[in-house]
């Protein structure tokens, strides 16, 4: 790895890849390395018996920017996939997002007006006017029932934490539709690139020079020699060593199987399991994000754990003690010259993909 370069970038997911591209159309010359034998970050999807298998959990794509839309669409064609998720309460399935036909499996209400009469009377019970916690918010927005019996298990299990012991903010964009409507977006554009989403990271890398299983840090002032700039996408507590500690996630592990001869083993991309006993908290069947009719299917359980130094980092805990924690890292960012910090990790921020797009373009933008 000699040569100058204009950009050295860390990463090669979503936020790296559209740098490195968008860098690259401006003429500038770029070095991207990854310390995973793979490009695509999360995103990243591997081929298994013809299956595009999301190896970190599914994404979906969705957005309402035209702009967008049109990029990530100029390298892959996107096809039509809507998400529409179902829970699986101790057996019973439920539509999701809440809409009426959640209303209609609870509690056999037929009117947009009969299920609001239902969801009002279970909500002047508790007279919350200010919600405080997650559960109070749950409760004021959707009432007992379907909190206890949609929510409650599930996000403890996401979350490993009680919904008293969570912030209410949480789960206010919660989607609660009075019509018979099971698209969990309300986004203009959606769906999912076909041929999988690493064939959308590298079209975006070609022409780039793309170095896999380099860990950074084991290399960090060699490498930072290699080029004028940095753009840097991973945990920014890491880049600092640590010296005011560690930002807390959660992270998520995955029981992928290969069932072969099994055609169709749930029938729907997502279902969550929303009851506490259940420890995992969803089965992905990746197969039907293309709707695939491959002879086999690939199957992932998703478990949802505290995440410990070494573990994968998922999602930010964004509560009052990270979010002070990460305002001190980002003073130190904030001073770095010739380090720009971007994404889902060096944000500290749960990012949806649109928006990393968005934010790598005006990074870059204003370069």
């Amino acid at each position: 790895m000699s040569g100058k370069y204009d950009f050295l970038i860390v990463g090669t997911g979503l936020f790296g890849a559209v740098s490195a591209y968008l860098l690259k159309k401006k003429g500038r010359s770029v070095l991207l390395i990854d310390k995973r034998n793979h490009v695509g970050g999360n995103v990243y999807t591997k081929n298994v018996n013809g299956i595009n298998v999301h190896q970190y959990g599914a994404h979906i794509f969705h957005t309402s920017n035209k702009d967008v839309w049109q990029f990530v669409n100029s390298f892959v064609e996107f096809n039509r996939y809507t998400n529409s998720p179902v829970a699986n309460y101790k057996g019973r399935l439920y539509n999701l997002p809440f809409n009426m036909n959640t209303f209609y499996q609870m509690w056999g209400v037929k009117t947009p007006e009969e299920a609001k009469t239902k969801i009002e009377e279970q909500k002047a019970e508790y007279h919350i006017e200010n919600p405080k916690n997650l559960e109070e918010q749950a409760i004021s927005l959707i009432g007992k029932d379907i909190y206890e019996t949609l929510i409650k298990g599930y996000t403890q299990k996401q979350w490993g934490r009680k919904c008293t012991d969570l912030p209410a903010f949480i789960i206010q964009r919660l989607p609660v539709r009075f019509t018979f409507d099971n698209n969990y977006f309300n986004d203009k554009y959606q769906g999912i690139p076909e041929g999988g989403y690493t064939a959308l990271i590298e079209r975006m890398l070609e022409g780039c020079d793309v170095r896999l299983g380099v860990d950074y840090f084991d290399r960090k002032e060699e490498l930072d020699a290699l080029a004028d700039r940095i753009i840097y996408t991973g945990e920014i507590d890491r880049y600092f060593n640590y010296q005011y500690g560690h930002l807390q996630y959660r992270t998520v592990t995955f029981e992928t199987e290969l069932l072969e001869g099994v055609e169709n083993y749930q029938g729907n991309a997502v279902v969550n399991y929303t009851d506490a006993e259940t420890p995992y908290t969803r089965i992905i069947e990746h197969k039907h994000f293309e709707y695939g009719t491959q002879p086999d299917t690939v199957i992932s359980k998703e478990y949802s754990k505290e995440w410990q130094p070494g573990d994968e980092p998922y999602y930010p805990v964004n509560d009052t003690r990270n979010m002070e924690l990460y305002a001190r890292y980002k003073a130190l960012a904030d001073m770095q010259e010739n380090v720009i910090f971007g994404g889902r990790l060096a944000e500290y921020k749960y990012y949806d993909m649109h928006k990393v797009i968005e934010r790598a373009m005006e990074v870059i933008g204003e370069i």
